[in-house]
């Protein structure tokens, strides 16, 4: 076989059946294998629009996601798409064309030193100098995505691999001497851990992306119910615990719940399964759950410490330590505690302010959970309108929300949002969006247009960049610095019909629930829903910078 049947072959292996990218001259070989190999090949109108989707795919799914790009620019346009996985732990390989093996080094025409580029953005990552190495590289590729911490991993594989021969021989069984994952948590550490929870008052779990991504949700609420103890969760978290359910306190942090962020300040013992303790969950390091011994469970150990002092560390998968947990739960009594919380709750709602005959982006975001029930997958953009989702859209399931935690991406969520609406084909995946993200791969509107993808895209246009222009209101005496954007959008309502998009625009109230209702049934085509909302709204609780939890600034704006 050429270098390139190898590949595809290698890729049906896998399971792959769809893949994102865009062509070059040093992926062509490439691309002529894959054009009958039966893999569906979604051509986006950008690379950095492929890596976001087959981001989304991945989180969605629960599968790898696989793009393509050819060398020089295209691998370079993957380079953010790439960051973002890499921040959120999103299993992805990614394959890149290069130039010629005796013309690498020589600067030649589309030449980059990929690899090098990649290197602290990527899990891993290879290039391949000889067809032989093709099979064995991309089955390590898919292993070392999947397994352990999952992340990225870059395959950069010259024009010239592609084309010559070599042989096909998948080995069905993989060892790699230098890359074993624990999988189970050590015993003792489990033992201590449900010791400290046996005579703990105060109790509280934070649960973050690593419990979806191990697919433990269900073990961490049997968990919770079986020691009845309360759960918090960070942005990339939400959805592993039904919003409606009375153990579950929203997110903390930065824009947390009031009593999520009181019960962090307060707890007498906290176990953080499956998060990594950012800045935004934090705040203020070294006041961060002062009265708290904290018990850390990760599949990854650097994790484990890199951020707060932890009592118990446990390395392992998450669903597996989550099992052992089941088995020496204790029972503490935590009856005082859940009414201290239900006490917070009741008296520091999330709110803000009905009043006025202005279209609200909380409203919009609540009307849109109303009308799906929740039981959609939600995609968002950076910003206030990501804050306001996780705030005020109720998640009823992992793998609902998908959006960009750790790198904050403007312009991922729409690409994504087509990503996770293939992977999901009879799910109704809406991107909340803000003016200003949109715009960053609104291209990727011919993608869903020519592929038939039927995303929906809610706008919360509030003419500016929403929460740099928040900041600048609240540290900057309003000095609004590059942040307003009124009478520069172009006409979204046309601009989605120009690409053969469904066009809508909400000014009023009224309006709201007919034309997202009339949006949603769109079954071919994309469709966009432009939501004048008012210009000054702000994301509140916010804990500013250096703050810490319990100095949460409120507002009804």
């Amino acid at each position: 076989m050429t270098g390139s049947q190898i590949i595809v072959e290698t890729l049906k292996k896998e399971k792959v059946s769809v893949m994102f990218g865009y062509p070059g001259g040093s992926v062509l070989p490439l691309c002529d294998a894959l054009y009958d190999s039966g893999i569906r090949f979604i051509l986006t109108r950008h690379e950095q629009g492929a890596a976001h989707a087959a981001d989304g795919f991945a989180r969605a799914s629960g599968k790898t996601g696989v793009c393509l790009a050819t060398s020089g620019p295209g691998a370079t346009n993957l380079v953010t798409g790439i960051a973002t996985a890499y921040m959120d732990s999103i299993p992805m390989v990614i394959l890149t064309g290069q130039v010629a093996t005796h013309l690498i080094g020589n600067d030649a025409f589309q030449e980059v030193d990929t690899t090098g580029i990649t290197r602290p953005i990527t899990k891993h990552n290879y290039l391949v100098k000889n067809p032989n190495d093709l099979v064995r590289t991309i089955r390590e590729a898919f292993y070392v995505a999947s397994t352990g911490k999952p992340g990225p991993v870059l395959v950069d594989i010259p024009v010239d691999v592609q084309k010559a021969e070599g042989n096909f021989v998948y080995p069905e069984r993989l060892e790699m001497r230098s890359y074993k994952p624990v999988y189970e948590g050590h015993p003792l550490q489990i033992e201590r851990a449900m010791k400290l929870l046996a005579e703990s008052k105060k109790p509280l779990i934070i649960a973050g992306g690593g419990v979806i991504s191990a697919n433990g949700s269900a073990q961490l609420r049997k968990f919770a119910e079986k020691t009845r103890t309360p759960v918090a969760l960070t942005l990339m978290g939400l959805g592993s615990i039904p919003t409606d359910h009375p153990l579950h306190l929203g997110m903390v942090g930065m824009h947390g719940t009031r009593y999520g962020n009181y019960a962090v300040m307060e707890t007498d013992l906290m176990l953080a399964i499956g998060c990594r303790f950012d800045d935004r969950v934090t705040g203020k390091i070294n006041e961060f759950a002062p009265k708290a011994k904290i018990v850390h469970v990760d599949i990854d150990p650097a994790s484990i410490g890199k951020n707060v002092e932890v009592e118990v560390p446990i390395v392992g998968h998450i669903t597996s330590v989550l099992q052992k947990f089941l088995e020496h739960a204790p029972k503490p009594d935590t009856s005082e505690w859940l009414a201290k919380i239900a006490e917070w709750k009741e008296k520091y709602p999330l709110t803000y302010n009905h009043g006025g005959d202005g279209l609200k982006p909380q409203f919009v975001v609540q009307t849109l959970s109303d009308i799906t029930g929740g039981d959609a997958v939600i995609s968002t953009e950076v910003g206030q309108n990501q804050m306001w989702t996780a705030q005020y859209f109720k998640f009823k399931k992992p793998r609902s929300l998908i959006s960009s935690g750790g790198l904050g991406t403007m312009g991922f969520g729409f690409p994504a949002a087509i990503g996770a609406q293939v992977a999901c084909p009879d799910a109704t995946v809406v991107d909340i969006a803000g003016d200003g993200s949109i715009q960053m791969n609104i291209q990727e509107l011919s993608t869903a247009v020519t592929e038939k993808i039927p995303v929906k895209v809610v706008i919360l246009n509030n003419c500016c960049l929403g929460m740099v222009r928040q900041w600048q209101e609240l540290f900057y005496k309003r000095r609004y610095a590059f942040t307003c954007l009124k009478g520069t959008h172009p006409n979204f309502v046309k601009l989605a019909e120009a690409y053969g998009a469904a066009g809508y625009r909400v000014e009023k109230k009224s309006d709201l629930k007919k034309i997202l209702i009339k949006a949603l049934a769109e079954r071919e085509r994309p469709a966009i829903v432009e939501c004048i909302v008012e210009p000054e709204e702000n994301v509140f609780p916010m804990v500013p910078a250096g703050a810490s939890l319990n100095e949460m600034v409120e507002g009804l704006a």
